[in-house]
């Protein structure tokens, strides 16, 4: 496990959004991105398989939502801790956030498991 601060954790996940392709953030509106420390029991439940939640997307995916009406805004929760405790440095660190953030992202534009493990994100 490796050690970084809430706030530089944070700051990692904001560098990691700013690296999604301009295409994809216009598609990702109304999305609020949040760090937690850990996940909720009712979060692990949602789980097909048991294993580390690093990360969680909460709202409909686009390809199923009808209508342009206003709704709340859909949630991508990084969990700190899981995350942390996988890592054995930095970098890895950076790098799972990136791919933990990008995984969130690809199930809100509706790509399943299967589409995400293809591309490296899975």
């Amino acid at each position: 496990m490796i050690n970084i601060s809430r706030r530089e954790f944070v700051r990692l996940v904001r560098q990691a959004y700013r690296q999604i392709p301009s295409e994809m953030i216009q598609a990702i509106t109304n999305m609020d991105i949040v760090v937690e420390e850990w996940p909720r029991k009712e979060d692990l439940e949602l789980l097909e398989e048991p294993g580390t939640l690093f990360g969680l997307y909460s709202g409909v995916p686009l390809p199923e939502r009808e209508g342009s009406g206003l709704s709340l805004p859909d949630k991508i929760t990084i969990y700190r801790q899981p995350i942390l405790r996988s890592c054995s440095s930095r970098e890895q660190a950076e790098r799972e956030i990136k791919i933990t953030l990008w995984h969130e992202i690809g199930h809100c534009i509706g790509m399943n498991e299967e589409d995400l493990h293809r591309l490296g994100y899975g």
